[in-house]
């Protein structure tokens, strides 16, 4: 397996990272391309791949592309590859909200895969979703499904639709649930911990109810009245979680993730 890698930011690297750590293949079969002089240092010390400023150098002896770029980057990227991509390449887009479409129409109907992977790749835990066209072929489906099989959990789907609600769910998920455990942190400092201890009993709580209800086949209702006690702390908790409205917020949230990521993309047909 030979892997080019266009853009090396967070996602880039990674897959990067699932991908030697799990040894798909060895550093001398990793290229990535990178304009920042000092970003490209860095990842060569880290990781002992080749890092190149030229995309059209990064994928020339790949078997397999994958493009980590920034949504309004695309076309001008795809100018770049249409030219040098091998009839035999398959190219995987990590890209937000491009469709399907949009790729083979700059790409001249290549073997394509549209995927939304999340930055839990970094430590082997990432949900990925992602849909292939036509022209993509039985051992390059099975490559796609090892590779995302490194990064953690993946899931192929027949629908592309479900790629931009994916990208609400786990491709922006990993934030929102940050965001919720510094708030926890921060509650935990105020009421008198440390914060080296509040962020220990915070991270080790969300990873042990992941765990739970990823393990556990009941509804996270049922998971969650299991801790709830009439009358107890967690019952007066919750009823001011569902005062604040926090439900809603998480829907609203989701939604809105969902209506940005369809118009990056500017994805037509797809369920508002």
């Amino acid at each position: 397996m030979r892997i080019g890698i266009v853009g090396a930011g967070t996602m880039g690297e990674a897959i990067i990272k699932g991908i030697l750590g799990k040894r798909l293949c060895g550093p001398e079969h990793l290229v990535a391309s990178e304009p920042r002089d000092e970003r490209r240092a860095t990842l060569q010390v880290e990781y002992g791949i080749r890092v190149v400023e030229s995309n059209v150098e990064a994928i020339c002896e790949a078997t397999t592309v994958i493009l980590c770029i920034k949504p309004q980057d695309v076309p001008a990227v795809m100018k770049d590859l249409a030219a040098a991509l091998k009839p035999d390449q398959a190219l995987i887009s990590i890209v937000a909200g491009v469709p399907l479409s949009t790729l083979e129409q700059g790409l001249e109907r290549r073997a394509i895969v549209r995927a939304m992977p999340n930055t839990a790749a970094l430590v082997g835990e990432a949900m990925t979703v992602w849909v292939a066209n036509g022209w993509v072929t039985e051992p390059q489906l099975e490559e796609t499904r090892t590779i995302f099989s490194a990064l953690g959990r993946q899931m192929q789907t027949s629908n592309e639709s479900f790629l931009n609600m994916a990208t609400s769910i786990s491709g922006s998920g990993p934030a929102y649930l940050f965001l919720f455990m510094e708030a926890m942190t921060d509650a935990g400092v105020q009421i008198g911990l440390p914060r080296y201890m509040a962020k220990e009993l915070v991270t080790q709580t969300v990873l042990g109810a992941a765990k739970l209800a990823q393990e556990s086949a009941r509804h996270p209702a049922s998971l969650k009245n299991d801790v709830t006690s009439p009358g107890g702390t967690t019952a007066q908790a919750l009823y001011h979680l569902e005062k604040g409205g926090l439900r809603s917020t998480i829907a609203e949230a989701v939604l809105a993730a969902y209506h940005r990521s369809q118009s990056l993309g500017k994805v037509e047909g797809e369920p508002h």
